[in-house]
């Protein structure tokens, strides 16, 4: 995610724009979506997705206020080879103009081609990326199943349902706090997560496990690091954790 980021910043995204595009993307996408559902129900999917796109906007509009008062002066770290020569990608306040060219006009636009089966080299390396997806979740999830097995094993169910049960005020706290550690992957989470809730867990304290480790899981917390200054990044782990609670907390009695 971090060319993609860079990419954002150098054309001129809003940096409460990318924040929430980093906030958001680790906790929800298609694949993401069809397997919590599978796995955790529609209803818990559903509500997942919301609270990403809340948790998005929330920090997206936390960072265009506090852009505004002055405490994110040059949030972005120094990088070399910037679009034209500068040494930061750029992080405006305003969207780039739709008409301009994405850097400095130097390259043409190219019209996307879709039907990359047309192509033989297009076609192999479509194949080489389905095959290299499936062997990439295929070890996050024999890992999270034997995980999960060991648990229901050897893990005690009084003792999960009186630490993260529904009775617990401090369930959904202590999970995100949890999370942040422990949190595997995305796919590996998933059963983790049901195994734990078939121990006693309850399903709020479920979400904040998911929000709160998701958003600050080594990928997603490298893309930010790696390109903001730790006053961002800082604010991209407060965020994550305090929507992770919040949100959590008020769907908990929907879940």
């Amino acid at each position: 995610s971090i060319p993609v980021i860079a990419g954002l910043l150098a054309m001129g995204v809003p940096l409460s724009a990318v924040m929430a595009f980093w906030l958001a993307s680790p906790l929800m996408d298609p694949t993401m979506f069809a397997m919590t559902a599978g796995i955790l129900g529609w209803k818990f999917a559903v509500i997942k997705a919301l609270i990403a796109a809340g948790i998005g906007a929330a920090g997206g509009y936390a960072t265009m206020g506090l852009g505004r008062t002055g405490l994110l002066t040059n949030p972005l770290r120094a990088r070399g080879g910037g679009c034209c020569g500068s040494t930061a990608p750029a992080a405006h306040d305003h969207a780039p103009d739709p008409g301009g060219d994405s850097c400095c006009g130097s390259e043409p636009k190219r019209a996307v081609a879709w039907t990359f089966w047309t192509d033989t080299a297009r076609r192999r390396t479509f194949a080489e990326s389905a095959r290299d997806n499936l062997l990439f979740l295929g070890q996050w999830l024999a890992l999270a199943f034997a995980l999960e097995a060991m648990m229901l094993a050897y893990l005690p169910q009084e003792t999960v349902a009186s630490v993260l049960g529904s009775d617990s005020w401090y369930a959904i706290p202590l999970a995100a706090v949890v999370g942040i550690p422990a949190y595997l992957n995305g796919y590996a989470a998933l059963p983790l997560v049901s195994g734990l809730m078939e121990q006693g867990m309850s399903a709020g304290a479920g979400m904040a496990f998911l929000v709160a480790g998701g958003i600050t899981c080594i990928p997603a917390g490298i893309a930010v690091w790696a390109l903001a200054r730790p006053s961002v990044f800082a604010l991209y782990l407060g965020s994550a954790f305090g929507g992770a609670i919040l949100f959590s907390l008020a769907v908990a009695p929907l879940l």
